[in-house]
């Protein structure tokens, strides 16, 4: 009797979860965040040796979900749509790019290099979205430039610190039209991160 019963408790059961509905499947994409340099020139023999810090991440930027804002003004992190890489870690890697192209160092290194900087820059991540409300995505660097220890009785001494804000159109509320935009605003900070540098660099 009781066998009997269990078999009829698993039909009754089954009968029950073929009534919910199914769940639809959708599936991730991941984007990359890795703005191009406008034009690649060859390295400055007398130029300095610059060093990139890694950039960090502003809390809520060590997610990898594409954030926009919503019309009441909270943030949006897609948890379907994603970079591929952290966004600050992107960050870091197209700073790099970016003032290797530029030409005005001799060469751009990152930390555990043998070679000595003649300058360093570092910073945060502070801000990358997009505002659909406003058409507009944005993308903000603060960064640090110094110049290092000369010596052992010579200090490193911090030069500027500056807060960079790249903006950039955005057409479009898909998460294609968003990475596009966030993207174009990385590309916008980074040129006046590079004038900045280059500034230092003469």
């Amino acid at each position: 009797m009781n066998r009997r019963f269990a078999c009829l408790a698993l039909l009754a059961l089954s009968a029950c979860t073929s009534l919910l509905p199914a769940q639809k499947y959708i599936a991730r994409t991941s984007w990359p965040l890795a703005p191009q340099p406008p034009a690649q020139n060859p390295a400055n023999p007398s130029g300095p040796i610059l060093m990139v810090r890694a950039i960090s991440a502003a809390p809520g930027l060590d997610q990898t979900g594409l954030q926009s804002l919503a019309p009441d003004g909270s943030l949006n992190i897609d948890y379907y749509n994603n970079w591929a890489a952290a966004p600050a870690d992107a960050a870091t890697q197209a700073l790099l790019t970016w003032c290797q192209a530029s030409g005005a160092f001799s060469a751009v290194i990152q930390p555990g290099s043998r070679l000595n900087p003649g300058l360093i820059v570092e910073g945060e991540l502070t801000q990358l979205l997009a505002n659909p409300a406003s058409g507009q995505a944005t993308a903000v660097l603060t960064l640090a430039v110094i110049k290092p220890a000369g010596g052992i009785t010579t200090a490193a001494l911090p030069l500027v610190q500056q807060r960079i804000t790249g903006a950039a159109p955005l057409v479009g509320a898909t998460p294609a039209a968003q990475a596009a935009a966030q993207n174009a605003a990385l590309a916008s900070a980074l040129v006046q991160a590079v004038a900045l540098l280059t500034r230092y660099a003469r």
